[in-house]
């Protein structure tokens, strides 16, 4: 029995925050650096923490140090908390039904590759009780790119499960083009989900594997993983 892959995106995927992550941007910026802003020109769907902190410091000429990304951030996971504890976001429909009936399958493994950095990853995901599914990941911490992390989430596949995983067995899930892209970029199939900022034509139009308007339906889901028709 060939071991599957099953790689999660996380904000439009598995849980919506109701913006939460953009507010406690807004709030790092002006306590770290005195600037009122909304954010509104920020595309924060499919990128990365990282890529996503120098799109800010870059729109308001602000010097890219060490210290200062590390100030940011720091600030901004507990703001990140804060905004979490308030913001009324929740999971997506089917998504806690899929994780465990995946968890339950001896012939599946589950990691997480989205942009979050690690540390804002885990805040999110203990905020709706689903961290305890996923036993490694890649984040943002690994790149700034997001095709960068697909490489780095199979290296730790294979390292935690001693599995060579084929890509036909790796499926890449995502709520964007950017995921899509960052699937087919290690040969992976993908699911796209209309959960989150792309709509259904947007997401067929980046050609994924399979397309779905949610997660609901964990026969259909399963279908897809294991071969059969859509």
């Amino acid at each position: 029995m060939k071991r599957k892959l099953l790689l999660w995106d996380i904000d439009g995927t598995l849980i919506t925050t109701q913006r939460a992550g953009r507010r406690a941007l807004a709030r790092t910026l002006k306590v770290i650096f005195s600037i009122d802003s909304d954010l509104s020109f920020l595309e924060m769907a499919g990128r990365t923490d990282p890529f996503i902190i120098q799109q800010i410091f870059k729109n308001f000429g602000i010097t890219t140090t060490e210290k200062a990304t590390h100030d940011f951030f720091e600030a901004y996971f507990g703001f990140l908390q804060e905004e979490l504890s308030t913001a009324g976001g929740s999971m997506h429909p089917g998504i806690l039904n899929i994780l465990e009936l995946a968890r339950q399958r001896a012939d599946i493994s589950q990691g997480l590759l989205t942009g979050n950095l690690e540390r804002g990853a885990k805040i999110k995901l203990v905020q709706y009780d689903l961290w305890r599914y996923f036993e490694f990941g890649a984040f943002g911490n690994d790149g700034a790119t997001r095709n960068d992390l697909g490489p780095q989430a199979l290296r730790r596949a294979t390292k935690l499960h001693g599995v060579d995983f084929t890509p036909d067995n790796v499926f890449v899930i995502g709520d964007t083009p950017h995921d899509i892209a960052c699937g087919k970029a290690i040969g992976a199939k993908t699911i796209a989900v209309a959960t989150g900022g792309s709509s259904l034509e947007e997401l067929q139009a980046a050609e994924p594997t399979a397309v779905l308007k949610d997660l609901s339906d964990a026969k259909a889901f399963f279908r897809i993983v294991d071969g059969g028709k859509i």
